[in-house]
């Protein structure tokens, strides 16, 4: 399960489409609804948010709005409605790593995506969450 803390806009087709089914997966274990991925690492942001519910709502409304942008359809039913404007403290330390994790998927998956964001030095975070000063989670499984 990855939870992209950069925006869903540089990731390939490939990506985008896990990264929907892996957030509505999330969603299912923040509501109790499934006994897998309980104690996944990247739930705990999620989790020590105040409501976390309305904030995988929320990340879920980003990853289906950049989904239209380019035509493909995702069910927006299996968003609940309640949302949240509080967000999430993250690491530019883990932005960063998570960055290069991705450019290195893209060059192999999608060569032309990577092509697009090979000189962008720091990305577009996800609406949901706030950088902050700070290194690489103890929770992300370094390569």
């Amino acid at each position: 399960m990855r939870l992209w803390t950069i925006h869903p806009r540089y990731l390939d087709v490939k990506g985008l489409v896990a990264l929907w089914r892996e957030a509505l997966l999330a969603q299912k274990v923040l509501q109790g609804k499934t006994k897998g991925y309980r104690r996944h690492p990247q739930l705990l942001r999620f989790r020590l948010h105040p409501k976390s519910e309305a904030a995988i709502a929320v990340y879920l409304g980003v990853v289906l709005k950049e989904a239209k942008k380019r035509s493909y359809h995702f069910d927006g039913n299996k968003i609940p409605g309640e949302k949240t404007r509080h967000k999430i403290n993250e690491t530019e330390g883990q932005l960063l790593y998570e960055w290069r994790h991705l450019k290195r998927k893209l060059k192999k998956r999608d060569y032309k995506r990577y092509l697009q964001t090979k000189y962008i030095k720091i990305p577009e975070v996800h609406p949901l969450f706030h950088i902050v000063r700070g290194k690489v989670r103890d929770w992300e499984r370094l390569k």
